[in-house]
């Protein structure tokens, strides 16, 4: 059977292999540019990897991974909003 600390701790390393992915995937949509860019889908892999990486923080109740992951997805979160902020202008 499995434990619950041994879930977590799945879920810990999930959240960290879609946070990682984020940079798989700009680093693609950068060669395919030829120049730098960062996809908006980058952002989401951010806060869902953001938001499993603080769930997983939380059981462990480690402090210091709280905050940074909590201040990291306040940022992630800001960009999406700017990103649709900036379409919605674009498009008026």
């Amino acid at each position: 059977m499995i434990s619950t600390a041994e879930v977590w701790l799945g879920i810990g390393f999930i959240g960290q292999a879609v946070f990682a992915s984020r940079f798989w995937i700009q680093w693609i949509a950068s060669e395919k540019e030829g120049r730098s860019v960062i996809p908006i889908v980058f952002w989401f892999l951010s806060v869902i990897g953001g938001l499993t990486l603080l769930s997983y923080a939380i059981y462990r109740k480690d402090p210091v991974f709280i905050v940074g992951q909590s201040t990291g997805l306040l940022i992630y979160s800001r960009n999406i909003y700017l990103i649709y902020k900036e379409k919605k202008i674009l498009k008026s």
